[in-house]
């Protein structure tokens, strides 16, 4: 594992045909992976559906912001 305390690192990914960038601290890209890899998708389409949940959602936070959510809400 990465240095837990490592500040957010920016990658792209694709969602619905185009490309956006989210910044997230090294652990929870790892975590992301991890989860992608768990659900059989690759990682964009982890993303996608989690951008579609949050965009539904009564007040919809941020992408990293649902991504983190997320992350967290499975990992229980």
């Amino acid at each position: 594992m990465t240095d837990p305390y490592h500040p957010p690192v920016k990658r792209s990914v694709e969602i619905a045909g185009h490309k956006t960038s989210i910044s997230l601290e090294p652990l929870f890209w790892d975590m992301l992976k991890a989860a992608a890899l768990r659900e059989g998708l690759p990682l964009s389409a982890l993303v996608a559906r989690i951008d579609s949940e949050r965009i539904a959602a009564a007040t919809p936070p941020g992408l990293a912001g649902a991504v983190r959510l997320w992350l967290a809400a499975n990992a229980r």
